[in-house]
């Protein structure tokens, strides 16, 4: 069954992640994106990072379910076929600095004239404005200075640490998704197009700010980082291996002090309240970690669980995708690429009960659905070859 967004069109002129991780989403969901790559500078992932027979696991992880149509737009005719092709669209991403769509006669203005409807959607690393809104950007980039860095780290004092995963690109693309679903939503009621811009940076200090920001929420009342974070985070090591507990209730820390035969912590004025034990948070976590060293994970495991306490292993990425749980989601899938052999991917997080997802199609190659496009745009056999034998676009061997 299609899923939800099918009859979108979404043409993604995206690189990297921030761009095609979030259209992925919305091709899993059912929508036809239509991924478009310059013939001779296509998109970075495609050469990024572990692949097997030059196909990465960087491009193969954001682009499934898209179609690609390779095409010069900085030539007339190119752009020409991008005109026609927005005309069928839906929605246009593109995630290239402020500038670069004007200078290539596709931005939002120029496509509004085309197609009224469009939704147009701007990804930029610093935002439209401001002294570094022209700066080149990557995740590292994003998480130094939205805070990120220093939250990681555990106090301002302290070193900062980078989170180990490209979070702002993530999180960016998420939050995408979810403003391209809603001005869909709004064309919908109102029949009217709609320019949507979003930042990386600004994507990541919203997303910090339902947690983090807590001791800057308060006009002139901001209290000290250092004494609101704690240098420790919740990773325990046992006997055997390392196990995550976390608690937050009065319950749950009563269940703790039982679990590991520390009464007396209970009468301790510091860890009485939940706002005293994140305050003195530092000396609660040490004496934890102190109580946790006799027995073995899976023991801990044990009494943690019957004691009510929340609690898991530490997991590394091979046992997370053996274990139970996981398995019994489904999250992990194998899949067969017609080039890679049998490759690993995780589904889309969201279930559908009446328009499921799926995987209709492997990330494509450069160029392998440009003649099926070209075909649904209009174009002839004929034109189609010219624009081969001139460069304008790329057509693979392979066509589904």
């Amino acid at each position: 069954m299609p899923g939800p967004l099918d009859g979108v069109r979404v043409i993604d002129f995206t690189t990297m992640i921030a761009g095609p991780y979030g259209t992925m989403i919305l091709a899993d969901q059912g929508a036809d994106v239509i991924k478009v790559e310059a013939p001779a500078s296509s998109d970075h992932a495609r050469r990024a990072g572990y692949g097997v027979r030059q196909v990465s696991a960087a491009f193969l992880n954001n682009n499934r379910n898209k179609r690609s149509l390779a095409v010069d737009l900085k030539k007339p005719n190119g752009r020409e076929i991008l005109y026609r092709l927005v005309e069928t669209a839906d929605v246009f991403v593109q995630n290239f600095r402020p500038g670069v769509m004007k200078r290539l006669g596709i931005d939002e203005p120029t496509l509004r004239k085309i197609n009224g409807k469009l939704i147009y959607v701007s990804i930029s690393g610093w935002g439209e404005t401001g002294p570094y809104a022209h700066k080149p950007v990557y995740d590292p980039i994003i998480q130094a200075l939205s805070g990120l860095a220093t939250v990681q780290a555990g106090s301002d004092d302290a070193r900062p640490r980078l989170v180990r995963t490209i979070l702002p690109d993530k999180v960016t693309a998420i939050t995408a998704t979810q403003a391209i679903c809603a001005a869909l939503f709004r064309r919908e009621r109102s029949n009217e197009g709609e320019h949507v811009r979003l930042s990386m940076l600004d994507s990541v200090v919203a997303f910090l700010w339902s947690s983090d920001m807590g001791s800057q929420t308060f006009v002139d009342r901001e209290t000290s980082i250092q004494r609101a974070a704690t240098f420790i985070d919740l990773i325990y090591e046992t006997k055997s291996g390392f196990i995550s507990i976390s608690v937050m209730t009065n319950d749950q820390w009563e269940g703790l002090c039982r679990a590991v035969d520390h009464l007396e912590w209970l009468d301790d004025e510091r860890f009485k309240s939940p706002s005293g034990r994140d305050r003195f948070a530092d000396a609660r976590l040490e004496l934890t970690q102190t109580a946790l060293y006799d027995k073995t994970a899976e023991e801990w495991l044990d009494i943690l669980e019957e004691a009510g306490v929340p609690c898991a292993p530490v997991l590394t990425r091979r046992e997370m995708i053996e274990h139970p749980q996981v398995q019994a989601t489904g999250i992990v899938e194998e899949l067969s690429h017609e080039t890679a052999g049998r490759i690993r991917q995780a589904r889309n997080a969201a279930q559908f009960e009446r328009t499921a997802t799926e995987q209709r199609m492997s990330a494509p190659q450069l160029g392998e659905h440009t003649e099926d496009v070209m075909h649904e745009i209009g174009y002839s056999n004929q034109e189609i070859s010219a624009l081969k034998e001139s460069g304008t676009i790329f057509a693979s061997t392979i066509q589904n």
